[in-house]
């Protein structure tokens, strides 16, 4: 249900073109009889793997399925709302921190530009470097707090999704005795299929289940 954003958690890709060139260079050296050794053992046919397989599969008649809109839920189900609010809570906090510091360093900065005719190379030097660095702890801080935020954020809507959401959902599957659920962001239904979409029926649900999740409070707040 959750996207497990981050922590907000950053996301690093990294290129694999190294690996690949070895894997090239391997396959080179082993040449063509390598290979077609490879092939000659590459264990059962095909028919034969499947042979493990039942003839059994689920028949039509008898499937019972429902489609929940998973971004519905986020949007309108209390808990979820109240999370919402409590990151933004604290969003508009570092944003407004942020605000005050970068005024109060935009002053220093003008007043060291009115200084320079005033000090010396060296003390000039000294505030320009301490200038500096108040930027870079103040840019290290903001990242800081603001993954902290998403990092509670997610651990919250976990909590919510293991403890509320799922039970629900299963509860719902048991009491419809239906055979499968599938998210309705990716499914395409016709207008004419009664009963089909379950998802005002979940947030019902789960609204009288929990209408609050706290978040833990960030670090840096």
């Amino acid at each position: 249900m959750v996207k497990k954003t981050s922590e907000n958690q950053s996301v690093k890709n990294y290129k694999k073109t190294g690996i690949i060139a070895a894997i090239v260079i391997a396959v080179a050296v082993l040449g063509v009889w390598a290979v077609s050794a490879l092939n000659s053992n590459s264990g059962a046919s095909v028919s034969d793997a499947v042979a493990v397989v039942t003839e059994d599969a689920a028949n039509g008649a008898n499937l019972r399925i429902a489609v929940v809109r998973m971004d519905a839920i986020q949007t309108d189900a209390t808990a979820l709302k109240d999370l919402r609010t409590q990151k933004e809570k604290y969003e508009n906090k570092l944003r407004d921190e942020l605000t005050r510091d970068q005024n109060a360093l935009e002053k220093e900065k003008a007043e060291i530009e009115k200084s320079q005719d005033v000090l010396s190379r060296e003390a000039l030097q000294r505030r320009v470097v301490d200038y500096q660095n108040k930027v870079t702890k103040l840019q290290r801080d903001l990242t800081e707090r603001a993954q902290s935020i998403e990092m509670s954020y997610q651990k919250a809507l976990n909590e919510l999704q293991s403890k509320h959401l799922d039970p629900v959902i299963e509860g719902i599957i048991a009491k419809k005795n239906l055979s499968l659920v599938i998210d309705g962001r990716m499914a395409r239904t016709g207008a004419d299929v009664a009963n089909l979409d379950i998802t005002d029926e979940v947030i019902k649900a789960l609204d009288k289940k929990v209408s609050k999740v706290k978040m833990e409070t960030p670090k840096g707040f």
